[in-house]
Parts: structure tokens; C-alpha cells; sequence
């Protein structure tokens, strides 16, 4: 009985290939499904449409909500860069400020780049809460800005008293696209932290690392000198 089956599969595979009456047949049992299902396909191609039409709308709406971002927020940068910190962040009367740019243009690259002006100045004035807030609402991918800004919270929990995150912060800084140039100095931050936090074995081990993979950098002097300092009261 098996080989019997066997044979009439490639039989029924000749029919379909050399008569064009079965394949009209199968043709009309097709069209007959695609009009009785004819409301449901129409349906999930509006559904389909609309879903594409709501994506390239709110790419093009954001992006031009963007383009106004970056004009509006032109001035505040400018305040921030003299060191006029409430005009920066609450505008002149004329130009807003960062903390309206947050509000009105969120989703935005401007928005998200107004986070980190506003927890540098909420850093800068003591107000280290605020300035985690905002700087933990901020992301790059450039390895420069992304870093200080890890760098930034971790000033701030330390501030804080909060050691612990204040090193998962400077570790963030370290470890991100680490290079010869910046690595060095949150190093040397992450060291100060492990110290608070009075793991001094681990303060060693920081100060260490730039004494030995970062000879040529500003903070190596400091290192070797803090090295030798914690070496000391270790050993009493």
C-alpha cells in the first residue's frame, strides 16, 4: 500500500504541471477564498497602511519638532557656556530655557541633550539630586559626552553620600570606549570612591591601574603618590 502512495504523489505533481484544467480549477478555488475572505484581506492591508502611515508621521514630527529644538535652544546653550545658569535653564523672557525645552520637546535629540545641561548646572549648584535626575535621562553615543556623563552622576551620589552608586558610576565611566585620555581621571575618581566607602584594597588596586597602564597621564604622579599613602595604612 505504500508504494502504491508513493506513486500517485509524483502522478498528482504531472496532473497539476501538464493540464491546464487542474490548474484553472485550483486558480478559481483560490479567488473564490480571496472573495469570501475579501473583508478580513481588506482589513489587514488598511491595518497594515495605517500602521506605516503612524510610524513616517511620527518620524517626520518628530524631526521637525527637532529642527525647532535646536533653533530654540540655541540662546540657553549660549548662557550656559557664559555661566548664566537660571537664564539657562528658566530662559531670558524672550528665549526659553532648558527646562521648557525638556517639557515641550521631549522624545527629541534636543531634549535629550538639554538633560545633560540641566544636571551639570543642578551639579554645579549643589542640587545633586536634581542633577542625577536629569543626567540619568541622558544618552549618547558619542564616548566622550556619554562618559562625562556617567562621570557627572557619579560626582553627584558621592556628593550624596552614596558611594556605592557613586562607584557603579565612575565604573560606567571607565569602562566606556575607555581610552588613554580620560580614563586617568575617572579612575582617579573611582579610587577617591572606594575610599570613602573604606574598601581600601580596591583604592590600591584603581590607583594601580593608572600607575601602570597610564604612565604618561596627568593624575599618574597623584596615583603613585596615593598608592603609597593607602599602601601605608594598610599595612599598620
Amino acid at each position: 500500500m505504500a508504494k502504491k502512495d508513493q506513486k500517485k504523489a509524483p502522478e498528482a505533481e504531472y496532473e497539476l504541471l501538464e493540464k491546464p484544467e487542474v490548474i484553472a480549477s485550483r486558480l478559481e478555488r483560490g479567488e473564490a477564498f480571496v472573495k469570501k475572505n475579501s473583508k478580513i484581506f481588506g482589513g489587514i492591508l488598511i491595518g497594515a497602511i495605517l500602521i506605516i502611515a503612524g510610524i513616517l508621521y511620527f518620524q517626520i514630527d518628530r524631526q521637525n519638532k527637532d529642527k525647532k529644538a535646536q533653533a530654540e535652544m540655541f540662546q540657553a546653550v549660549y548662557y550656559f557656556e557664559q555661566d548664566s545658569t537660571d537664564y539657562a535653564l528658566n530662559g531670558d523672557g524672550s528665549n526659553p530655557g532648558f527646562l521648557k525645552i525638556v517639557d515641550q520637546y521631549s522624545g527629541t535629540n534636543s531634549a535629550n541633550l538639554a538633560h545633560f545641561y540641566i544636571g551639570s548646572i543642578y551639579l554645579s549648584e549643589g542640587d545633586f539630586q536634581k542633577a542625577v535626575d536629569h543626567l540619568k535621562k541622558f544618552s549618547s553615543n558619542d564616548y566622550f559626552v556619554q562618559a562625562r556623563a556617567y562621570s557627572l552622576i557619579g560626582d553627584a551620589y558621592l556628593e550624596l553620600g552614596n558611594t556605592k552608586d557613586a562607584i557603579s558610576s565612575y565604573k560606567k565611566a571607565v569602562d566606556h570606549k575607555e581610552n588613554k585620555h580620560f580614563a586617568p581621571r575617572y579612575l582617579s575618581k573611582l579610587a577617591i570612591a572606594y575610599e570613602e566607602a573604606g574598601d581600601i584594597d580596591n583604592a590600591i588596586k584603581t590607583w594601580g591601574t593608572i600607575e601602570d597602564k597610564y604612565f604618561e597621564s596627568f593624575e599618574f604622579t597623584n596615583a603613585r603618590k596615593h598608592k603609597a599613602r593607602l599602601e601605608g595604612l594598610a599595612s599598620k
